[in-house]
């Protein structure tokens, strides 16, 4: 009944549980890819022991969407160590990339995707540019975690906490400042793209659905109990 959220925790704890008995503890460089599909509890957060005595919590969440043919699959959930995600390198050294799913030029990601989709986290030396190759039939985005620098060929520029979207074409082209301010010393980007849906999206709190009256049958669903309970397991 909800699309995927997608947990990319940078620096910091996170602890997942949720009524289908998924559920575990990601930490830096971490991901946590759950598909909520048919429709499941869920409870996600830093450890008591993080939020009493402070210190860093960064990372992003993504929802990613399910065409209509997969709303109502089984729910799924998995953890990616920051270990297992693709390493690769431009040719010059100047750029490091994680695959963390999908594929680049011909580099598998270890996340288990149900639309095509490539998800990747891009660090670039300060002056370095990258360009790497992207499907044709994807849409294109950049998101500035930290630093300056400019994005596609006329060289856009972009600083934290922005997004990119990119046109059509078989690339995408992302290029570091030369000079980067005190809070970090590269530029780091997360570059996202898939295969386009196309399909009518009905969005309320955490549904999304194709329509009002699928709306409105998640709520019943959820009001029934018919999403189950989370259990007190992985610690909270």
């Amino acid at each position: 009944m909800t699309p995927w959220p997608v947990t990319y925790l940078i620096d910091g704890t996170f602890i997942h549980q949720d009524s289908n008995g998924g559920g575990g503890t990601i930490e830096n460089g971490d991901t946590q890819w759950m598909t909520a599909g048919s429709g499941l509890l869920h409870i996600e957060a830093p450890p008591e022991s993080l939020v009493m005595s402070g210190g860093l919590f960064h990372g992003l969440q993504l929802w990613v969407n399910l065409p209509k043919a997969d709303k109502m699959m089984a729910p799924r959930y998995q953890d990616i160590r920051g270990g297992e995600v693709q390493l690769l390198a431009s040719p010059d050294g100047g750029a490091l990339l994680r695959v963390i799913a999908g594929e680049l030029d011909g580099h598998e990601g270890p996340g288990i995707t149900h639309t095509p989709i490539t998800m990747i986290h891009a660090t670039v030396r300060p002056g370095a540019e990258v360009t790497l190759p992207w499907r044709e039939d994807f849409n294109g985005l950049a998101y500035v975690l930290a630093g300056r620098g400019t994005v596609g060929a006329e060289r856009r520029p972009v600083t934290t906490g922005q997004t990119a979207v990119f046109g059509t074409g078989g690339s995408l082209t992302v290029r570091a400042d030369e000079r980067q301010d005190g809070n970090t010393p590269d530029l780091e980007v997360v570059l996202l793209g898939g295969r386009p849906i196309r399909e009518p999206m009905a969005h309320y709190g955490p549904f999304v659905m194709n329509s009002q009256a699928e709306l409105k049958q998640a709520f019943e669903d959820f009001q029934a109990g018919r999403l189950g309970t989370v259990p007190a397991v992985h610690g909270m």
